[in-house]
């Protein structure tokens, strides 16, 4: 089974610190602790305008396209007015879900105005690793727009439903006669731009699996390539920078880095990964089944990614909704269809149960009956669960943390006892917890490592080109 997995996965290629980005300001982070207002409130603009490309310092607004909540908004820097920049992500079945939502979510939380564009006849898009999205609208509406930057995510075959879409085609095309911001993540470069004549004298790269697809001359095995207007990078692991190194061009490194805050990240980071306390195997002799019940402002970025990241290495995951509907709005507008209702789920056992963040969206957690029964279920039978972001705050209300290590969102993390703040993910016995957003991606990871060893997690972090210890 492991050498399958490994199989499918690409070798590992050496990648470039986030610090070196070609032609692009360096987006340097350094790790604050933020109130939950400032994680939830992006730098965003008042007043539109087409004079300057961007300011160099930022305000902080709600977002167009973010569902508005009664969180006050903490200004962290002097009000500006920064103009409007409206962006096109497009999707298609197949499309890889991390790229598409973290590209979506950061932009938003920069301040652009951001379109989500089906190209396929409903708007519903099965993305490749099972996860159901909603379009904003379809692609025909968006083809007499003008747009400051499309971005196209990867995934397979969603980079060719892209490819075979005339209208997107057209617009893209524009977009680079334009002289106007366009890139490309993963297969998206090699099975979208190529074939399309949009990589012409550009330095590109690309997702392992299709570098050969690229010219020769012209490909760079790094982890964002910037070269004029065109912006590319490798997968699903680079999805932060390729976002990121967008914000600053859109905006300028002062918002970029603003966000890269927002986002709890940092350049040269070297926080542990994780900690350890009461160790113990968490092992199955069946494949593990594991629940995930997101709510109204769950937050997209880990929905999608612990739930990509896990059916990678071949867990069965099973999301659930809390609310009336399967389908739920979560906290930057993203529409996510669940796979089932949180009472149809709660007909079945879970080895594990995992709580998205998301400020609203864990409150609406922890209001939900029937998710708190299954969670003291889940700890009176000593099985595994955990909690991402600020939803350890939910763990800790049930009693579920007590003699417990955890970790949580800074936001919240004071709220909790027994914390441990020295890495991105805690495990103590059978409860696993971490920070949140940007960290989401180290916590799926020790799951699976916990679940199936090292060496299937190391080859899921390489299909994902994310790095991770070779031991």
């Amino acid at each position: 089974m492991e050498s399958m997995l490994c199989l499918l996965s690409p070798s590992p290629t050496k990648l470039y610190p986030f610090k070196k980005l070609t032609s692009t300001s360096a987006i340097k982070t350094t790790f604050s602790s933020l109130s939950f207002a400032s994680m939830t409130s992006p730098p965003q603009p008042k007043t539109p305008s087409t004079k300057k490309r961007y300011s160099s310092k930022p305000t902080i607004t709600l977002s167009p396209k973010t569902p508005t909540t009664s969180t006050s908004v903490q200004e962290t820097s002097t009000p500006v007015s920064l103009p409007l920049k409206k962006v096109l992500v497009p999707i298609g079945f197949g499309t890889e879900e991390m790229e598409a939502v973290i590209i979506v979510d950061v932009l938003r939380r920069a301040g652009a105005e951001v379109i989500v564009a089906s190209v396929e006849p409903e708007l519903e898009v099965e993305a490749a690793g099972g996860t159901r999205l909603v379009a904003d609208t379809s692609i025909s509406k968006c083809a007499n727009e003008v747009f400051d930057l499309v971005a196209l995510p990867g995934g397979m075959p969603g980079s060719a439903r892209l490819r075979d879409c005339e209208v997107l085609r057209q617009i893209t095309s524009k977009q680079a006669e334009g002289k106007r911001l366009y890139g490309a993540i993963c297969a998206a470069p090699a099975i979208t731009l190529l074939p399309w004549g949009l990589l012409r004298r550009k330095q590109m790269t690309g997702h392992p699996a299709f570098m050969d697809k690229l010219p020769t001359f012209w490909a760079v095995a790094s982890k964002i390539q910037v070269s004029g207007e065109l912006t590319t990078s490798r997968g699903p692991g680079t999805s932060f920078e390729f976002a990121l190194s967008l914000v600053d061009q859109l905006f300028g490194e002062s918002v970029a880095k603003e966000v890269g805050q927002l986002l709890l990240m940092q350049a040269d980071d070297d926080t542990q990964r994780k900690e350890e306390y009461n160790k113990v195997e968490w092992s199955f002799d069946h494949n593990p089944r594991v629940l995930l019940p997101i709510a109204n402002g769950s937050e997209e970025i880990e929905i999608v990614a612990i739930v990509d990241i896990l059916r990678r290495a071949k867990v069965d995951v099973v999301v659930a909704s809390i609310e009336k509907s399967v389908q739920i709005l979560a906290s930057r507008g993203i529409k996510i269809v669940a796979d089932k209702l949180i009472g149809d789920a709660a007909e079945s056992v879970y080895d594990l149960i995992i709580l998205p963040g998301g400020n609203a969206g864990a409150e609406r957690l922890h209001k939900s009956k029937v998710l708190k029964k299954l969670l003291q279920e889940q700890y009176t039978a000593g099985r595994i669960y955990g909690a991402i972001c600020s939803s350890p705050a939910v763990l800790h209300r049930q009693g579920l943390l007590k003699d417990k290590r955890a970790t949580a969102h800074p936001s919240v993390v004071t709220n909790l006892n027994n914390v441990s703040n020295g890495a991105k993910v805690v495990i103590d016995g059978k409860l696993i917890t971490s920070k949140g957003l940007s960290t989401v991606t180290d916590f799926a990871l020790a799951i699976v490592s916990k679940l199936f060893g090292h060496a299937r997690t190391r080859c899921v972090a390489e299909g994902l080109v994310f790095d991770y210890p070779r031991s």
